[in-house]
């Protein structure tokens, strides 16, 4: 059934008006975890929920539910959930995963307009630390809801700051009295801007996600010896630098040469001591290798460990590497995947199947429950940038999109 469409007025105002909290003196938008600026979106976002008439719960590590149950709807039925996050990183634009909570509000609050009764309860998520910024992990709330790390576990997290989870989310008033988990979803469903440049190149408005990659991250430790960088002859030098240069070339000249869709990046790195005339006696970077098949993944982690030995041998310096997160590609319900290739073409719109290269929720939920992900165009491919845009046009489409998957699925013959 389509027909009916989302509030568009509605939606986007919230979009802008959820991405005008958490400007900094710069005008940056930046809403870390369990911040200041965290809890004055959590606080908009809730008031927008009450106002839909939800019933809002929230959980210890301070995930946000708004949970719409009709009366007729079975009292035992799982909910479907729809959702994504609020929290950005340092910097960011205004849609990346508030689009997902926010259209997921918007579809219901439409669908109640319509008195439309779904056959169960219907939840819109926002789940903590998404961006992984100032606390490690990222998709860290939708995986202690899924029971993929203790939530006493990661409420002790020290972020960046040397501020601890728990004690932050307690101080801003977001240590919910739910423990996490209590709400287990029938299905889960998250509407996202592609974060890349392939809807907009093929001039495709809707994505329907099949699946998403493994992710590996990873801090490379090289230690040599620090040293005058005039006196000391260059086949005498221990250099943690140069060492962890020739590792970011191998990875990049390995991703180049590959077949496959594998990516690394080398996205922190520092230097100690970090002065101009001392040959780095410490060189500590990350690693994020990504790609959709656990074998090749697996493969990559391998060789970037030989050639690792390699260079600690050719340098003459000590490596060692730490495990910061792991997680496997996923495959997603190829029922929900063909129902928003339906609701698409019903509403005379081209959709794609394809592969997402970011991390999300999803993945997270996907581990208890069948899920799937709607993606939008990108334009340039910019996200986690001021300058990531999608047009008005595309981001209503999409929310139509979910809009009609979500009434399809919650039918009274479903």
């Amino acid at each position: 059934m389509t027909g009916s469409s989302v509030n568009e007025e509605r939606l986007l105002g919230r979009l802008r008006e959820l991405g005008s909290i958490g400007r900094d003196k710069d005008g940056r938008l930046v809403r870390l975890a369990a911040s200041d600026a965290d809890k004055d979106g959590r606080d908009r976002l809730i008031a927008w929920m009450q106002e839909a008439g939800l019933d809002v719960a929230v959980d210890r590590i301070g995930n946000i539910f708004g949970i719409w149950a009709p009366i007729q709807a079975d009292d035992t039925a799982k909910p479907l959930m729809l959702g994504s996050h609020i929290d950005t990183v340092i910097n960011a634009g205004v849609l990346d995963g508030c689009y997902g909570v926010l259209s997921g509000l918007e579809v219901v609050e439409t669908l109640k307009s319509e008195g439309f009764n779904p056959s169960r309860p219907i939840a819109i998520a926002a789940f903590t630390n998404e961006e992984g910024v100032r606390y490690a992990p990222d998709m860290m709330g939708s995986l202690v809801h899924v029971g993929g790390l203790d939530a006493d576990e990661a409420l002790a997290t020290v972020g960046t700051d040397g501020s601890v989870l728990g004690e932050e989310l307690a101080r801003i008033g977001y240590a919910g009295p739910h423990q996490p988990g209590f709400l287990q979803p029938h299905a889960y469903i998250e509407l996202h801007i592609e974060q890349g440049p392939i809807l907009e190149r093929e001039e495709t408005p809707v994505g329907a996600v099949e699946n998403l990659q493994g992710i590996s991250w990873q801090r490379v430790t090289i230690e040599g010896d620090a040293n005058h960088a005039g006196t000391t002859p260059i086949s005498m030098r221990r250099d943690a630098g140069l060492a962890a240069a020739r590792v970011i070339t191998f990875l990049r000249d390995r991703a180049t040469a590959s077949n496959t869709p594998t990516v690394a990046t080398v996205g922190c790195m520092e230097f100690e001591p970090n002065a101009i005339n001392v040959i780095p006696s410490k060189a500590t970077f990350t690693v994020d290798l990504r790609d959709p098949d656990e074998e090749k993944l697996l493969a990559e982690e391998a060789a970037l460990a030989t050639y690792l030995d390699t260079i600690a041998d050719d340098e003459q310096v000590t490596i060692t590497t730490k495990c910061l997160a792991r997680f496997q590609p996923v495959t997603f319900d190829s029922g929900i995947v063909a129902a928003v290739v339906e609701a698409a073409t019903a509403r005379g719109l081209k959709s794609k199947r394809m592969t997402s290269g970011a991390g999300h929720d999803a993945q997270m939920i996907a581990r208890i429950a069948p899920s799937g992900m709607i993606f939008v165009p990108s334009i340039g491919g910019i996200s986690h940038n001021p300058k990531e845009f999608t047009p008005d046009t595309d981001l209503v489409a999409g929310a139509n999109v979910l809009l009609d998957v979500v009434r399809n699925l919650t039918a009274p013959e479903n």
